[in-house]
């Protein structure tokens, strides 16, 4: 790794570590990242950090010297306007969308540039205390020898401290019934003071509907939280792929429409698309 892809990433640290009040808490959030080495990165003292320290960092962090330049699509901008609304006025939303619609790059985006925002990207292996641990994580916190209700005692005691925070929860239709429930024990502690969102496919808006009507316990307090209501992104359009492309310095009427018209709606699509053109036109120059 040469030194400036270093002081890149370097960069991309600082601008993450001012998210948090210490460098310590910035570390909590970092697996396997200590806070001696931020301060080493940070500082350029760089003799004794491995390259794979470095990538750990930059993965973590969400820090990428890809040269494709993302654009704000029409779903972008509506997950951000939904994002800012939450967090200000502590608001619920469920959002839901298709693979590739640009949903994790906008709340990643978001996270990155908002303090108090805490973006949770969850799986499908974890349990109540893993998703308590990650959530104190991403604020920040040191969670080690907690029990389950302490965890939560952590949370909820962290997050009323704060003045206008807001939980992101991405791909929350991984979770199991037992870790969504708690949904509604982090909503009734701290309603009209934490800002909730939760982002997932249209699998999650199926499971909700099916539970209500299976009575199944839970669903319908989770529905009435979210205020009956999933919000739909509308997908990749026109507009956004001809955007896209020209950022990307793509800019024939020809190319557009093609990549358009064989992209489904899907962002990533969309850029192998235009990487796969861009090779074409480098063979034939």
């Amino acid at each position: 790794m040469t030194n400036q892809q270093k002081e890149q990433i370097k960069n991309a640290l600082q601008v993450y570590c001012d998210r948090f009040n210490s460098q310590n808490k910035a570390a909590n959030s970092l697996k396997g990242i200590s806070s001696a080495t931020i301060s080493q990165m940070l500082n350029n003292k760089w003799e004794l950090i491995r390259d794979e320290m470095w990538r750990s960092v930059s993965a973590q962090i969400n820090y990428s010297a890809d040269e494709w330049i993302a654009v704000d699509t029409r779903d972008f901008r509506l997950l951000k306007m939904l994002l800012n609304d939450a967090q200000v006025n502590s608001n619920v939303f469920a959002v839901t969308g298709d693979a590739g619609t640009g949903k994790s790059f906008a709340l990643k985006a978001y996270a990155r540039e908002n303090s108090e925002a805490y973006l949770l990207s969850c799986n499908e292996y974890w349990n109540r205390k893993l998703f308590l641990q990650e959530l104190l994580a991403a604020m920040g916190k040191d969670y080690t020898g907690y029990t389950v209700g302490e965890l939560m005692f952590e949370v909820v005691h962290s997050l009323k401290r704060q003045d206008a925070p807001l939980i992101i929860i991405d791909e929350a239709d991984k979770l199991s019934d037992q870790v969504l429930y708690f949904f509604i024990t982090i909503y009734n502690q701290l309603e009209d003071h934490c800002g909730i969102v939760m982002v997932a496919t249209s699998h999650l808006k199926k499971r909700m509907q099916r539970g209500i009507k299976l009575n199944k316990k839970g669903y319908t307090e989770i529905y009435s939280r979210i205020g009956r209501k999933f919000i739909e992104l509308k997908g990749v359009g026109s507009t956004d792929v001809r955007a896209i492309c020209q950022a990307n310095n793509i800019d024939s009427a020809i190319a557009i429409k093609e990549i358009y018209n064989d992209c489904e709606g899907d962002l990533r699509r969309v850029k192998r698309k235009i990487h796969a053109w861009k090779q074409q036109e480098n063979n034939e120059n």
